[in-house]
C-alpha cells in the first residue's frame, strides 16, 4: 500500500511547544499509513532534529535568517514536494503557514495550518497577513477553543476551522522520584524541601518576572523552598539578572535548555506558570501528567485544562501577590497539594492523552485529501 505523505513546515526545530509536539506525535502515528517530512529554517534551533530522525522522520533544514528570507524558500519547498511526492502540507505558526499558503496556490497541494496563539497577541503586520492569505490552505486547527474563537471572530475565515486539543504522551511523561532526587543531590536540595519549578522558553509571554518576584514573596515566608527555571531564550540575561537582583541565587537554579524534561518535572511538586497569554502550552499538560500540582494564570487555553481547584489553582494574570498566595498555601497544606498532584494526572490521562490527539490528527489529513479526490 502507497503511504500517505506529509510534509510539516516550522520556523524552528528548538525546544518550544509547537516543536516538541512533532517528535513526540511521531511516535504514535500509524507509520505504515503514513511517511513523515519535516523542513524547518533555523539552522541554530534543532534539538528536536535527531529524536525526529530517530522516528523514521526526514528532515531538512532550508537555513533563512529572518521571515522574508524564510518566504522566499516557496521554490525549493515546491521543488521538494514534487520529488518526494508529498500529499499534505502542515504547517505550523505564522509564518510557516504564509510560506505553505504560497505553496498551496502554486501546487493545490492540501494544507493544514495549526495555529498555537490568539489573533489578538500576534504583531499587527502578522495579523494582516493572516487575515489576507488564510483562506489559501484546506483546514485550520486551533489548539483550544479560545485560540479557535479568536481565529473565527478576528479572521472571519470561510475555510473549515476544527479544535484539536494538545495532547501528552501519558506512557512517557510519568513522574519518576530516583531522577527526582538525582537532581536534588546535585542542586543540593533536601529530600524534604519544596520544589516549586516551570519549564519555559524564556520570552515575554511567559512574564518570568512575576514568576521570580513571586517566588521571592514565597521564598520570604516559607523555609525549605527552591525554585527551578528550566529553558533559554531571549530574557535569558534578564532572568538571570533579576534572580541576582532579588538574592535568590542560592534558592532558584537556572539549568539552561534540556531535553531530558522528565527529570526536572520529576523534582517539582507545584508546576507554577506566570503566562500573560497562552494556546494551550504543552509544558502544562506535561506537568500534569507528571504529578505536578498547577498554580497558574488565567491564561487562554490553560482555563480550558484546569478546572479551578479541582485540577490546580489559577489566578489573574500578573496578579503577582495571588500568585504567591496560591502556591503557599499548597506548601502550607501537604494533603491539598497531594490531592491536586494526583488530580492533574487524572485529568490528562482522560481528555488530553497524546493517542487521541494523533487518531484526530490523522482523520483531518485523510478528510483534506478525500476533498482533493472529490
Amino acid at each position: 500500500m502507497k503511504k500517505i505523505k506529509i510534509l510539516h513546515i516550522i520556523k524552528s526545530l528548538g525546544r518550544g511547544g509547537a516543536e516538541t509536539l512533532l517528535p513526540e506525535t511521531l511516535k504514535l502515528h500509524d507509520k505504515e499509513k503514513f511517511e513523515f517530512h519535516y523542513i524547518y529554517f533555523l539552522p541554530w534551533k534543532n534539538q528536536m532534529v535527531d529524536v525526529i530522525e530517530n522516528e523514521g522522520g526526514h528532515v531538512t533544514c532550508l537555513s533563512s535568517s529572518n521571515n522574508f528570507k524564510l518566504l522566499q524558500k516557496h521554490p525549493e519547498v515546491i521543488n521538494y514536494c514534487k520529488k518526494y511526492a508529498i500529499d499534505v502540507i502542515h504547517c505550523h505558526l505564522p509564518w510557516s503557514g504564509f510560506l505553505g499558503r504560497i505553496v498551496y496556490s502554486k501546487t493545490k497541494i492540501p494544507v493544514v495550518y495549526t495555529e498555537h496563539n490568539i489573533q489578538e497577541r500576534y504583531h499587527f503586520l502578522t495579523k494582516r497577513l493572516n487575515k489576507l492569505s488564510f483562506n489559501k490552505q484546506s483546514l485550520a486547527l486551533g489548539v483550544s477553543e479560545d485560540v479557535t474563537r479568536s481565529i473565527k471572530e478576528n479572521i472571519k475565515p470561510f475555510i473549515a476551522v476544527q479544535t484539536l486539543l494538545n495532547g501528552v504522551n501519558i506512557q512517557k511523561f510519568k513522574r519518576n522520584i530516583a531522577k527526582g532526587n538525582i537532581l536534588r543531590d546535585k542542586f543540593n536540595i533536601s529530600y524534604d524541601a519544596i520544589v516549586i519549578g516551570n519549564i519555559a522558553v524564556f520570552r515575554e509571554q511567559k512574564s518570568l518576572p512575576d514568576w521570580l518576584h513571586a517566588f521571592k514573596i514565597i521564598s520570604d515566608k516559607a523555609e525549605n523552598v527552591f525554585g527551578v527555571l528550566v529553558g533559554a531564550g531571549p530574557l535569558e540575561e534578564e532572568v538571570k539578572k533579576l534572580v541576582k537582583d532579588l538574592d535568590l541565587e542560592e534558592k532558584v537554579f537556572l539549568p539552561g535548555l534540556q531535553t531530558d524534561t522528565v527529570s526536572y518535572f520529576s523534582v517539582m511538586d507545584i508546576f507554577m506558570m506566570s503566562s500573560a497569554f497562552e494556546g494551550l502550552p504543552i509544558a502544562l499538560l506535561e506537568a500534569m501528567s507528571m504529578n505536578c500540582a498547577i498554580v497558574s494564570t488565567k491564561a487562554g487555553g490553560v482555563m480550558e485544562v484546569i478546572r479551578e481547584n479541582e485540577d490546580g489553582i489559577l489566578c489573574e494574570v500578573g496578579n503577582v501577590e495571588e500568585l504567591s498566595n496560591a502556591a503557599l498555601k499548597l506548601i502550607n497544606n501537604a494533603k491539598e497539594r497531594v490531592n491536586l498532584q494526583e488530580a492533574a494526572r487524572l485529568r490528562v490521562e482522560s481528555e488530553f492523552s497524546l493517542e487521541n490527539m494523533v487518531e484526530k490528527l490523522e482523520e483531518c489529513y485523510l478528510e483534506v485529501l478525500n476533498k482533493v479526490k472529490e
